[in-house]
């Protein structure tokens, strides 16, 4: 009756070995793989960030002095690699999240399934599947905050600009895109630049895209909660380790 359970726990635990790796390899592919497969898929790239920030500096002081609403053809391949830099940071913070909650299920599945282990098996277990639920998080706030540079990479590079210029043709630039944003969308009488017009835009789907995603991720956690507390519900008084588990992930006045 024994051997079963062994074979299950041994399978498990060699699955987990294997999540554990490829979270390994793909922690350093999230830092390490974007810039050159952006470079690659978007048909240039950038050596490094101080070479990406005086680029666009550049671009986007002509962009702005050009009067066009149109990104010119050296910002539009900035922006291009940026979003693509992004959809690849993206895709990377999506395996590395489903990696996360495989191995928190299993963790989780082998805590409450640990009565035969010692206290200290049961609290690393416990220890491990909290450490990977975190990390989950990590990993779908970065999948967000990916999927929003993707979306609106302009908005996304601005804040590279080294706004703290003090002279030249960059610090010109920046001021008066200040006092057209602090006369926007009254204006004070003249046009308001279509490059102004571009960038509120832009920075208008920069955070609706935040907005909606939060928005889904709050439904998805609201009722994996509903789900927990219902689970917790209907576990018996007795198993106080299974009740624990599900009202840890279903906050609320039943956690009193």
């Amino acid at each position: 009756m024994q051997s079963q359970p062994a074979g299950a726990s041994h399978i498990s635990w060699r699955v987990c070995a294997g999540l554990v790796a490829l979270a390994v390899l793909l922690v350093p592919a999230f830092v390490i793989a974007p810039r050159p497969l952006a470079a690659s898929i978007s048909g240039g790239g950038f050596d490094d960030r101080g070479e990406l920030v005086d680029s666009f500096s550049e671009s986007f002081v002509a962009y702005w002095r050009s009067g066009e609403r149109n990104f010119s053809p050296d910002l539009e391949r900035i922006a291009d690699y940026w979003s693509h830099y992004h959809v690849v940071k993206a895709v990377i913070a999506a395996l590395l999240l489903i990696v996360f909650i495989a191995l928190g299920v299993l963790l989780w599945k082998a805590f409450l399934q640990a009565g035969g282990l010692g206290a200290g098996s049961r609290a690393a277990l416990a220890s491990a599947g909290a450490v990977v639920t975190a990390l989950a998080l990590f990993a779908l706030a970065a999948v967000m905050a990916n999927v929003q540079g993707a979306t609106a990479p302009f908005s996304s590079l601005l804040p590279m600009l080294p706004i703290h210029a003090s002279h030249g043709e960059l610090a010109d630039t920046l001021h008066q895109v200040g006092q057209g944003l602090a006369d926007y969308p009254d204006g004070t009488g003249d046009r308001t630049p279509p490059a102004l017009e571009a960038m509120v835009g832009d920075f208008a789907r920069y955070h609706a895209v935040i907005a909606v995603a939060g928005t889904v991720v709050a439904v998805v956690l609201a009722g994996m909660c509903v789900a927990s507390w219902r689970r917790s519900a209907r576990t018996g008084v007795s198993d106080g380790r299974t009740r624990r588990v599900f009202r840890s992930f279903g906050p609320g006045p039943w956690n009193r």
